[in-house]
């Protein structure tokens, strides 16, 4: 049995649809299950997947075999030291607080658990950690994302897609957005409320609650993914990789887990400045032809990222 342990307390949170991809890879042809380690999971979630909550009363626990928890940790919690002991544990690391794995990989110690293997989701994380351990890119289910075909009844529309959490919005975008929209650009953005107050309304821009729309549905109405990061830098980032698999050319910050995997002016853009991110626009908005191109072999890079053979490598190692 391969136990897998998340916080599932947002539905639109990377570790909760990380476990959720996860789960669905190995449970095709594994006994898997699902486990929520905070007492604020959601009921949606709840709802919606067989998430068991951890209850010794119930003893509706934990029995041994693997236990892998994604991006939530087993310290200060009581009933690590009352289920059985696994056989492995695995941590999946997918943000940048090395004390944080300090703390949690001693605990085995204290369990009496086996060492903790650790997995990290881009080589960005692994070399700003300088810590060991496999690289596995979030799975992303990419046969749920596909290109639609290019609209010409409206408004080249630049997006992007994320939570409404402030520390996902760069504070240089605003401007940057305002701009566009004086071009006669579109902007839509969904996870946009912390914007409200920063942008002038206008008939062409859109300012979406996180969710609204699934992601696949969402993307696939943009000409261009556009993704900056305040605060927060992305380990990974699954909505770049998801705006690939529908064939967008993406327009990223060059600090995050995705730039690795971007080759600049061939699967997607990088840049640095506001400047240059304004330019890169500028050109994608001029040639269509250009957008098509290399949202084209965004496709490509995402297909052979997600490929079924380096799927089941990676579903391999929790298996053994």
């Amino acid at each position: 049995m391969i136990h897998l342990f998340n916080g599932f307390q947002n539905p639109f949170g990377g570790s909760e649809r990380e476990t959720l991809d996860l789960y669905r890879l190995l449970s095709a042809d594994q006994q898997a299950r699902l486990w929520a380690t905070s007492s604020r999971v959601s009921d949606e979630l709840m709802r919606q997947f067989p998430i068991h909550r951890v209850s010794l009363a119930k003893r509706d626990v934990p029995d041994g075999g693997t236990y892998v928890f994604l991006g939530a940790h087993w310290r200060n919690k009581i009933w690590p030291y009352l289920i059985r002991r696994p056989r492995r544990l695995i941590y999946v690391f997918n943000t940048f607080h090395p004390k944080i794995i300090a703390l949690t990989t001693g605990m085995p110690r204290l369990l009496g658990w086996p060492d903790a293997e650790l997995v990290l989701i881009s080589d960005f994380q692994k070399r700003m950690l300088q810590v060991e351990g496999v690289v596995h890119p979030s799975p992303i289910d990419i046969g749920r994302f596909s290109p639609w075909p290019a609209r010409w009844d409206r408004p080249f529309t630049v997006g992007r897609l994320s939570r409404d959490t402030a520390d996902k919005h760069h504070a240089d975008d605003a401007a940057l957005y305002e701009a566009l929209l004086a071009d006669g650009v579109a902007v839509r953005i969904q996870g946009g409320m912390p914007l409200k107050d920063k942008l002038t309304p206008h008939p062409q821009l859109e300012l979406l609650p996180q969710g609204q729309f699934a992601a696949e549905q969402f993307l696939p109405t943009l000409d261009v993914f556009y993704y900056r990061t305040g605060s927060h830098v992305e380990t990974f980032g699954r909505v770049v990789f998801e705006a690939m698999a529908c064939g967008l050319p993406v327009v990223c910050h060059s600090h995050g887990g995705y730039a690795d995997h971007i080759i600049h002016g061939e699967n997607g853009f990088l840049f640095e400045t506001t400047q240059q991110a304004a330019q890169i626009l500028a050109e994608l908005k001029a040639d269509p032809a250009l957008r098509a191109d290399v949202g084209r072999k965004a496709r490509q890079t995402v297909e052979r990222l997600f490929s079924p053979q380096a799927l089941q490598q990676r579903l391999d190692f929790y298996r053994r």
